[in-house]
Formats: C-alpha cells, sequence, structure tokens
C-alpha cells in the first residue's frame, strides 16, 4: 500500500476529529442568556439551545387544578432549596393545564436558579448526555418532556426508564425529569396483554408485558391526574382569562364561549384560553373600524 502523502493525513484527521466532535453535546455559550433550553439533535451534533421567546405563565390564570398545583408546587420547592424531590408524572385530559403548570413552576422559581431543559420524545437517547452535562452546574435543572407517550419497541422508552431509576450512572442531584402525558402508564395497553396471564399453583399472574408496560410510569415518584373541565369550571377559566385580557365575562361572552365548545367537544383550560384570545381580538378589532 502506498504511503498516505500529508494532504491525505491531515484530510482523514479532520474527519476523525469532525466524528468525534459530533458525538460530544455542546453546552450553551452563556448559560445567562436564558432561563429554558431545547436539547437539538441536527446532522449529529447534539446541543443546548437557549429559548429567547418563553411565555410567562403566572399561577394565578391557571384555575380549577389547585390540588395539582399545590402537589407540584411543594414538589418543585423542596428541589429549587436542594431538599430530596420527585421526578413527576402529570396525566389526564389534554388541555387542562399540566403544561401550563410545568412553565408556572419555571417562571416562580427561576430566581432561586430553577432552569427548564425541554426535551422532544426522539431526542430522549441522549438524557444521559444532558444529565451529565448539567451536573457540576449550581442551577438546578427540570428536563421536560411534553406530550409523552412510546409506541411498541421505541428506543426512549429504555433510555428514560434507566435514567430515572436503575442504571449504574442514575440521574444528578440537581436534575429532575417532568412529563406531561395523556397516558398514565405511557405505553398503550392492549386486550391481548390481559389474556396472556399463566396459572401457577393455584396463582393468577399478570403478563410481564403488563409489568413492563407500568413499569416506567412506576418510576416516577409523584403522579398528578388531570380531569375534564366541567361547565361552571370552564366558565370560571374563561372569566379569567377575559380580564387577563382586560374584558369581563358578559351574557354574551358567556353564550359564545359554550358554544365555542361544541365544536371542540370538550371543556378545558386550554379551550377557555383560545377562546379568551377570540374574544378579545375581535373587540379590539371592533374598536379600530
Amino acid at each position: 500500500m502506498a504511503d498516505l502523502n500529508s494532504d491525505e493525513v491531515l484530510k482523514q484527521l479532520s474527519r476523525i476529529a469532525q466524528a468525534l466532535e459530533q458525538g460530544v453535546m455542546r453546552p450553551p455559550e452563556d448559560w445567562d442568556e436564558s432561563i429554558a433550553y431545547r436539547l437539538h439533535h441536527r446532522a449529529g451534533q447534539l446541543r443546548l439551545e437557549p429559548v429567547h421567546t418563553i411565555q410567562h405563565m403566572p399561577l394565578s390564570v391557571l384555575r380549577n387544578i389547585d390540588v395539582q398545583i399545590d402537589k407540584v408546587d411543594q414538589n418543585t420547592r423542596q428541589f429549587v432549596h436542594a431538599k430530596p424531590a420527585n421526578n413527576v408524572l402529570l396525566t389526564g385530559a389534554r388541555g387542562t393545564g399540566k403544561s401550563s403548570l410545568v412553565r408556572a413552576m419555571l417562571c416562580q422559581y427561576s430566581v432561586l436558579g430553577l432552569r427548564l431543559i425541554e426535551v422532544d420524545k426522539t431526542d430522549l437517547l441522549f438524557l444521559q448526555d444532558v444529565v451529565d452535562l448539567v451536573s457540576k452546574r449550581p442551577e438546578r435543572f427540570i428536563v421536560f418532556c411534553d406530550d409523552l407517550s412510546f409506541e411498541e419497541g421505541e428506543p426512549g422508552y429504555k433510555a428514560l426508564k434507566s435514567v430515572l431509576d436503575g442504571s449504574v450512572a442514575g440521574t444528578s442531584e440537581n436534575v429532575l425529569i417532568y412529563a406531561t402525558s395523556n397516558r398514565r402508564h405511557l405505553l398503550p395497553q392492549l386486550m391481548k396483554d390481559n389474556l396472556a396471564t399463566e396459572h401457577s399453583n393455584g396463582e393468577i399472574r399478570p403478563a410481564e408485558s403488563i409489568e413492563e408496560k407500568t413499569s416506567l410510569s412506576d418510576r416516577f415518584g409523584l403522579w398528578v391526574s388531570f380531569h375534564p373541565f366541567t361547565q361552571d369550571e370552564y366558565l370560571n377559566a374563561v372569566d379569567v382569562w377575559l380580564h387577563h385580557w382586560g374584558f369581563e365575562l358578559t351574557d354574551e361572552a358567556r353564550l359564545l364561549a359554550l358554544r365555542w365548545t361544541i365544536d371542540r367537544g370538550q371543556r378545558s383550560g386550554r379551550l377557555a384560553s383560545q377562546f379568551a384570545k377570540f374574544w378579545a381580538g375581535s373587540r379590539n378589532l371592533e374598536d379600530l373600524s
């Protein structure tokens, strides 16, 4: 084999260096640039990118979830004060405030050093890299996985399970995982799972597949459930959001707010917020004409 000339050697070394660089998680250039970050995995490059437009979410606009607020707030206060705290799984009806409550915790406690890192389900394979990257930082980090659910065989499932509890590396004392999902057990449970039981020595034992599907959610120390709004709870949320935009819940607004739910087939805080934006925006346009 002919000897490589110097240019070829440099090209090969450059390609090797580039490949090694792509496997390294890159931290933000300035940790004070934002209080929230997103994990991006593009073209083999891992990077924490600062979020510059953070929606301020005060606790005062979250209605009908007082019990849920108390639980998550207590856990988050323990965490920011370096006391023992749990990973949190928020589950239940869509649009009832799960994600908003996590954002509200960031707004509430960012002055005490709380930071948020949003990780998409497809990037959970790199969750341990995120934990390792921030483990020596003085801030307290919530790793936020929104609208989390898995299908059979998805690799992110085991990666999250390993970081939550069970891996030798595990997580860091300055990192917690908060996840939201419409599924309490995060994986679909099928009728065939319940049929796969085994009779042994007079004992009926659930199939191991069922145990596997519940084992991930069991690793979250705190479960917080959210429920669909009643009509009164929905109108209460509409009232709060209308006041946020500088309007009152008039009889006309009340009637239209109820009609707003018919097309959607649900009542929720998200729907109340969307109606309030529609009402406030349309009234502001009328003032311009």
